[in-house]
């Protein structure tokens, strides 16, 4: 399959990208930097602003399915990012006929979410350092998926938790609806992505959860709170 990854430039859409082609997919990775991203055979990188709609059309012409891991760090200034680039997408994708779509969401927007019953966490830690910086991130996140579920494609929307690096896919676990966990590993969204192309879950939203090997919290908040916007 000739799959489309918008976001590949990212820590997910690297562990994606390299997924894909171990599996002996072909690969357009679309960044906003194509520079940055390493040859490989099966590889073919394109240089694509989500925002603009003529280079996502361009990007999209000729693969069998999309695959988007778009991502932006917290902040409080508006963010259009997820719900301008996922529009351009489906219409780049009705353009040229093709129907597959996965893509990446957070489960922190499920108002039956919850990462832990620990008071402290919820009323405190989660507060502080996902829902007031992310508010303006996760309202986006919502503009997004309601514009995909909106749209006749055959979507399938991969909510992910609190995302960490991990060596390896783990069996990690697959929900339909809210989920009760904290962390989901890059290489296990990854893997969970790759297994809807087949057109799983069809118009349905599910969750990726990872429960071996999961970080501590103060690990958590220093590598993925303090240090990774630094290394963006």
């Amino acid at each position: 399959m000739r799959v489309a990854v918008f976001g590949a430039n990212g820590r997910t859409g690297r562990e994606l990208t390299r997924q894909a082609l171990d599996a002996g997919h072909e690969v357009v990775a679309v960044a906003r930097q194509p520079g940055q991203i390493p040859a490989r055979d099966g590889l073919t990188v394109a240089g694509a602003d989500v925002r603009d709609k003529a280079e996502v059309d361009a990007a999209v012409a000729g693969v069998d399915a999309v695959v988007s891991v778009l991502g932006v760090s917290y902040t409080r200034a508006p963010v259009t990012t997820y719900s301008a680039g996922i529009a351009n997408i489906i219409a780049a994708m009705t353009n040229h006929g093709v129907t597959r779509l996965v893509v990446t969401g957070t489960a922190a927007v499920d108002p039956g979410y919850r990462a832990s019953d620990s008071v402290f966490f919820t009323r405190v830690m989660e507060p502080l350092f996902m829902r007031i910086p992310g508010k303006t991130l996760y309202a986006d996140n919502v503009r997004m998926e309601e514009l995909i579920e909106a749209s006749t494609l055959d979507w399938t929307i991969v909510r992910a938790c609190w995302l960490f690096d991990a060596p390896r896919v783990s069996d990690y676990l697959v929900r339909v609806g809210a989920v009760h966990a904290m962390f989901t590993a890059r290489a296990d969204l990854a893997a969970c992505l790759l297994a809807q192309l087949p057109a799983d879950h069809v118009r349905k939203t599910i969750s990726v959860v990872t429960t071996d090997g999961t970080p501590g919290l103060i690990s958590q908040i220093w590598h993925e709170g303090i240090r990774a916007p630094r290394r963006r």
